[in-house]
């Protein structure tokens, strides 16, 4: 599927260079975005479990850690 850029009141279709180069810019950009996801995931997990009343060596024994 074509992707196009917009220059003043131009639609100009990109290059087969740009068209690679921004999707590797957005998947770059998803793979952090999955990975900021899972860590604030883990963090909230954490909290729960010390919410719950567990110290860090209780958690890190019940994670296997």
């Amino acid at each position: 599927m074509a992707r196009y850029k917009q220059i003043g009141n131009e639609r100009i279709q990109l290059t087969a260079e740009e068209e690679t180069a921004l999707n590797a810019k957005e998947k770059a950009w998803s793979d952090k975005s999955a990975e900021r996801k899972l860590n604030r995931i883990k963090e909230i997990r954490l909290q729960k479990l010390k919410d719950l009343g567990l110290d860090d060596y209780e958690i890190k024994a019940l994670m296997g850690a």
